[in-house]
């Protein structure tokens, strides 16, 4: 009989070892925090049907979203971990939270966070502030650019004691906030500053390109115009080189001045423009582009022109051209033996 007791109180002990170290390793289903604004949203919900909606305006938000937007604004953050099951939830909640003074104080002084710490949400939230009782509130604010708790406030706690405490305690954390308030605002002025002296060395860059971009035009355009006088000076030059060549050859085409006393010469006295005059002997037989070129090869005789008689007053046909017939002789153009001509310019 004592071997069968023994027996049974070693399989009890190890039952209940074995459903203590399952206890142990056993995952609170609080841990897995999957939707956090829905655990926050589901509490205000349930706070609304129990207790009505007289109380702070609840931030409708995870715990990390209420404290990034504290610290961008600068502001008090007031967390409230509801305790469902404590005895002084209720009275805290009608009494302190749905106080007039309370919740006006509450909205315009800081921003409010609140979740069930029986939610996934609000038990991780609980681990980190590792509170000791309910109703439990904690004041947050950004110090050394890190959001900071500067005071817990456990149990229960009457309206006036509590906005009494809470002044205190912005009273004496504020500094933090206008530091760093100061701190923001010289960043942004120092941006700002180095904004628009960004913007104003570009515009400054910009003018100067501008002004190097039109100071490369004018220069190319000088270039340009410096380029085409030297282009029309070297093709002045070289008409005249050409007019030049091509006189020395005509001069060598020319036939030699016939003798005076040769029966079909015909004298000619040329009478140029500026009122030099040249004399020069031809043959009757010659064509007129002889005299055409006597003329043109003469210093004084303009590059472009056409001689005529003087009575009865007709132009001579004796300037050769390309594709026509060649001009007529002396005598076929009906001059005497002794002719007064004139050259006259075309350009005139």
């Amino acid at each position: 009989m004592q071997i069968i007791l023994a027996q049974q109180d070693r399989r009890a002990l190890r039952y209940f070892c074995v459903r203590f170290l399952r206890s142990l390793f056993r995952q609170d289903p609080r841990r897995n925090v999957v939707d956090p604004v829905g655990d926050v949203t589901r509490f205000i919900q349930t706070y609304n049907d129990l207790y009505g909606q007289d109380h702070p305006v609840f931030y409708q938000g995870s715990y990390s979203q209420a404290l990034n937007d504290a610290k961008s604004e600068l502001r008090f953050l007031l967390v409230y971990l509801h305790g469902d099951n404590h005895q002084d939830t209720p009275d805290f909640c009608r009494n302190t939270l749905g106080n007039n003074d309370v919740i006006d104080f509450i909205n315009s002084s800081m921003l409010f966070w609140s979740c069930n710490t029986n939610s996934p949400e609000g038990y991780r939230v609980s681990r980190a502030l590792r509170e000791n009782t309910y109703p439990f509130l904690a004041l947050i604010v950004l110090r050394q650019n890190k959001m900071t708790v500067v005071a817990r406030i456990e149990g229960p706690i009457e309206p006036v004691e509590l906005t009494r405490r809470l002044e205190r305690l912005m009273s004496e954390n504020e500094t933090s906030l206008v530091a760093a308030r100061a701190d923001r605002e010289e960043r942004s002025f120092n941006q700002t500053l180095r904004a628009q002296q960004d913007e104003a060395y570009l515009e400054s860059l910009k003018a100067d390109q501008e002004k190097a971009r039109k100071r490369q035009e004018e220069q190319e355009e000088v270039r340009q115009i410096e380029q085409q006088k030297e282009e029309e000076e070297l093709e002045r030059l070289r008409l005249i080189q050409e007019k030049e060549d091509r006189k020395e050859v005509l001069k060598t085409e020319i036939p030699a001045e016939p003798d005076s006393t040769d029966p079909d010469t015909v004298k000619i006295v040329l009478k140029l423009p500026h009122g030099a005059r040249v004399e020069r002997r031809f043959l009757k037989s010659q064509s007129l582009k002889d005299l055409y070129h006597f003329a043109f090869c003469h210093e004084d005789c303009p590059d472009d022109f056409h001689i005529v008689t003087n009575f009865p007053r007709r132009t001579l046909p004796c300037e050769p051209k390309d594709g026509e017939p060649e001009p007529p002789t002396f005598a076929e153009a009906g001059l005497g033996k002794n002719e007064m001509l004139f050259v006259q310019d075309n350009e005139a």
